[in-house]
C-alpha cells in the first residue's frame, strides 16, 4: 500500500455476524455497521478505510482479511488482545441481533493511534452503529466527530437502531445529528429511536435536531425519501428476489456518499435513485456483501421517483 491516505473513513464496529440457519446451525460472516460502510465505498471504487479495532484471534484475522480484499486502509485497523464482538443474528427479515462483547476488542480502539495528518486528506468520515452505544468507546468517538466537525471535515451519521440504544442513548442522538451533514435512517430505526410507532413524527423531531442536514429515510420494500434543503423526493424500490436485508441499510448511505462524493452535478432525486439502487443490490447477495458500482446502475432505471416539495 502507498503512503497516500484515503478520502472517506468509516469509524465505529467490526464484528462477526452469526446467522441463525436452524435451531442448531448458525453460520458466520463478517459484518458491522461501520466496517460496511468502508468496504461498500471501496467496492463502488473510493479510497476507504476502516477506523476501528479487533481481535487478534481467528475471527478478527477473518475482519481483516476482508478488510485486505476490499482494499481498505489497513493503517487504520487496530488489533487488540481482546475477545471479539459477536452479532447473534437470530432473525433475518427483518434482522434481529444481540451482541455478546463484554470488554472485546472494539472498545480499545484508539483515535489518537490512527496515521498522523489524516483528517487533513478525508474529504468525508462517517459514524454509526452500535459503538455509539458502547462505552467508554462511544464517548471517545462522539469526541472525535466534534473535532473533525471542527477541522470542517463533513460527517454522516447512520444510529442504524439497536436494543441497547434506550433513553441513555438519546443524548448521543442529539449530539450526532446537530454534527452530521447526512443522515440515514429507516422507518424500524425511527420507531426505536424515538419510541413511538408514528413515524411521521419521529422524523419531525430527528428533522428539527438539524434542519441542514440531509436526510435518507429508507423504508425498506416501500423504497425510501430524500431530503436536501428545501428538495425533497420519494422512491420505489426495485422488484427483486431478496436473498436477505442484511447491510443493505449500509449499502445505501454508501452509495449516497458516493453520489455526493463523484456526481456533483447530480440532484436529489438522481441521488436517491442510487441509494436504493444499492440497497436493492445488497439484498440480493446473502449476507453483508457489497455491490458493485455495475450492480448499482443497472437496478437504477426502474425506480420511480416523485418529488414531495
Amino acid at each position: 500500500m502507498n503512503g497516500a491516505l484515503p478520502e472517506f473513513v468509516s469509524v465505529g464496529e467490526a464484528l462477526t455476524d452469526m446467522i441463525q440457519k436452524r435451531p442448531d446451525v448458525w453460520c458466520s460472516r463478517i459484518g458491522g455497521a461501520g466496517f460496511n460502510v468502508a468496504r461498500a465505498m471501496a467496492r463502488l471504487g473510493v479510497a476507504s478505510a476502516f477506523a476501528g479495532a479487533v481481535s487478534t484471534d481467528v475471527l478478527g484475522r477473518a475482519l481483516c482479511e476482508g478488510a485486505r480484499l476490499a482494499a481498505l486502509d489497513m493503517r487504520f485497523i487496530q488489533r487488540r488482545d481482546k475477545a471479539p464482538l459477536l452479532a447473534m443474528v437470530h432473525e433475518t427479515s427483518p434482522p434481529d441481533y444481540f451482541f455478546i462483547g463484554d470488554d472485546s476488542a472494539d472498545l480499545h480502539f484508539t483515535p489518537e493511534a490512527l496515521p498522523a495528518g489524516w483528517e487533513r486528506q478525508a474529504r468525508h468520515v462517517h459514524f454509526g452503529g452500535i459503538s455509539l452505544a458502547r462505552q467508554p468507546l462511544a464517548e471517545r468517538l462522539i469526541q472525535m466527530a466534534i473535532r473533525l466537525k471542527s477541522q470542517g471535515a463533513a460527517i454522516s451519521y447512520d444510529p442504524n437502531y439497536r436494543k441497547p440504544m434506550d433513553a441513555r442513548y438519546d443524548a448521543t442522538l442529539r449530539t450526532m445529528s446537530g454534527l452530521a451533514d447526512v443522515i440515514k435512517v429507516s422507518d424500524e430505526d425511527l420507531e426505536g429511536l424515538f419510541r413511538t410507532r408514528d413515524t411521521a413524527a419521529a422524523f419531525a423531531r430527528l428533522r428539527a435536531l438539524n434542519p441542514r442536514a440531509s436526510v435518507l429515510l429508507t423504508r425498506g420494500a416501500d423504497g425510501a425519501e430524500f431530503h436536501c434543503g428545501d428538495g425533497a423526493w420519494r422512491a420505489t424500490a426495485p422488484v427483486i428476489t431478496v436473498a436477505d436485508t442484511i447491510g443493505a441499510g449500509d449499502a445505501s448511505i454508501s452509495a449516497l456518499l458516493f453520489s455526493l462524493m463523484r456526481q456533483p452535478d447530480a440532484d436529489g432525486s438522481q441521488r436517491l435513485r442510487m441509494a436504493v439502487a444499492a440497497g436493492a443490490a445488497a439484498c440480493m447477495q446473502p449476507g453483508a456483501a457489497p455491490p458493485t458500482i455495475e450492480q448499482v446502475t443497472a437496478l437504477v432505471p426502474p425506480i420511480d421517483v416523485t418529488t414531495l416539495a
